[in-house]
C-alpha cells in the first residue's frame, strides 16, 4: 500500500482503495495469483469450470488461485496446490511462462502463468464440493468447438485460457 492510498472499505478478503483518483481492489492476503496450463502425457489440457457470482455465471479457465493466501509459499508450489485441489491432478514438471496484470485497470493482483505437464490423477479435489469445480479434460484440436459449445449453453470462457495456451505455445 502506498502512502498515498486511502482505503475505502474492508471486506473479508479485498480491500477497495483509491490512489491517485482512482479506485481498485487488492487482495487482504495476497497479491499474486497463478493460472496453470496443464497438460496429460497425451497432450489433453486440464480446464475447471466454476460458478463466478461476480459475473453470474459458470466460467471455463484454467485452473487458478492466489499465492500465499493461507500462509508463506513460492509462486511453483501455490500452482502445484491449486492444479491439485481443483483438479487432483499432480504435475511431473512445472515451469513459469510468464506473469502480469490480470485486470490492471480494477486489480492490483499479478497473474503468474505456469505450465505443467506430465499431469496425472492423483487423487480427488480438495475443494470441488465447496467450489463446485467440474473438470474438463481437452485436446487442443477440439478445444475450438469444446468452448463454442459452452457458450451455447450460457458458460462464459475467461480469455485467459487463450492467453495461456498462447504462452505455453499449445494453440488449438
Amino acid at each position: 500500500m502506498s502512502m498515498n492510498d486511502e482505503v475505502l472499505f474492508e471486506g473479508e478478503h479485498l480491500q477497495f482503495r483509491r490512489r491517485l483518483g482512482w479506485e481498485y481492489v487488492e487482495h487482504r492476503t495476497a497479491k499474486e495469483s497463478v493460472m496453470i496450463v496443464a497438460s496429460t502425457d497425451e497432450g489433453r489440457l486440464v480446464l475447471v469450470d466454476e460458478m463466478r457470482p461476480a459475473v453470474d455465471a459458470r466460467v471455463v479457465c484454467l485452473p487458478a488461485g492466489l499465492v500465499g493466501d493461507e500462509g508463506p509459499e513460492d509462486r511453483e508450489r501455490a500452482a502445484r496446490r491449486e492444479l491439485a485441489e481443483e483438479t487432483g491432478y499432480e504435475a511431473a514438471q512445472v515451469e513459469l511462462l510468464g506473469r502480469g496484470p490480470g485486470s490492471p485497470g480494477m486489480s492490483s493482483e499479478i497473474v503468474n502463468f505456469y505450465r505443467a505437464r506430465g499431469v496425472r490423477l492423483a487423487g480427488a479435489q480438495g475443494d470441488r464440493e465447496r467450489e463446485e469445480i467440474r473438470v474438463h479434460i481437452v485436446s487442443p484440436e477440439e478445444l475450438p468447438a469444446w468452448t463454442r459449445n459452452r457458450e451455447a449453453e450460457g458458460i462464459l470462457i475467461d480469455p485467459k485460457v487463450w492467453a495461456g495456451l498462447f504462452l505455453s505455445g499449445s494453440r488449438p
